[in-house]
């Protein structure tokens, strides 16, 4: 009886182990499956930054990837961009969210997100991918729900704000801070963070003048996105 006990926890020991060892090996290739996904979306982003034009083959280079393994991911270039740039509203829209969660006085939410937003760096995609790729339909429903909640956001700290600035300005400030580029990254954001210092002062209602001419609509943010006619790939 005992020797029977014993055989049969020894024979589920060893159905569990061999359990284990088919599973983690399967767990160790998803990990880094995404580690590869990671690696090539953050390769993309630096490759089609710097140049818009360039090959599929050179984020797969830049990523230390075989083309088969960017090729069974993403269909196409274009592919490529419009996941890149979807993973990029997400950014944004989490950091809007977190930013009307945020219970602390207006200012300082606001100036933390504004912050968090360059450190995210999405406006440099919008530089210089906007207009280069037709999006699809979820992407611009995911564009819409970022303008509703940047809506939602503006309305919670315009008042901290400086007369006459609207809701699609902030959007156009990280594109101005995101022009900011020099040929070493740690200083790219030490002067991004220099210049949003000194636009974030600008932005503070303390006794401003008007500003000159009317903000940026909707339309002007969004429209750039569509390619010119013919450039559709």
């Amino acid at each position: 009886m005992f020797r029977s006990i014993v055989a049969e926890r020894n024979h589920l020991f060893q159905c569990y182990r061999e359990v284990m060892t088919e599973t983690v090996p399967m767990s160790g290739r998803r990990a880094q499956a995404a580690r590869n996904d990671q690696v090539i979306l953050e390769s993309a982003k630096a490759v089609f930054v710097a140049d818009p034009g360039a090959p599929i083959t050179a984020v797969a280079k830049h990523a230390g990837v075989g083309i088969s393994a960017l090729y069974s991911r993403y269909a196409s270039k274009e592919d490529l961009l419009r996941t890149l740039c979807t993973e990029g509203l997400k950014r944004v829209i989490a950091e809007t969210q977190r930013a009307l969660a945020d219970d602390r006085d207006p200012w300082t939410a606001f100036a933390d997100y504004m912050r968090r937003c360059v450190e995210a760096d999405t406006s440099s995609m919008t530089l210089a991918l906007a207009g280069t790729f037709t999006p699809t339909p979820d992407m611009f429903t995911l564009a819409e729900q970022a303008n509703q909640l940047a809506q939602a956001l503006f309305a919670k700290v315009k008042d901290v704000l400086r007369p006459g600035v609207d809701v699609h300005d902030i959007s156009l400030v990280f594109e101005v801070v995101a022009a900011v580029r020099t040929t070493g990254q740690q200083r790219t954001q030490q002067l991004r963070r220099r210049y949003l210092a000194a636009i974030l002062d600008g932005l503070r209602a303390t006794e401003r003048g008007a500003l000159p001419g009317p903000p940026p609509t909707w339309q002007d943010v969004s429209e750039r996105w569509m390619p010119a006619s013919g450039q559709a790939g």
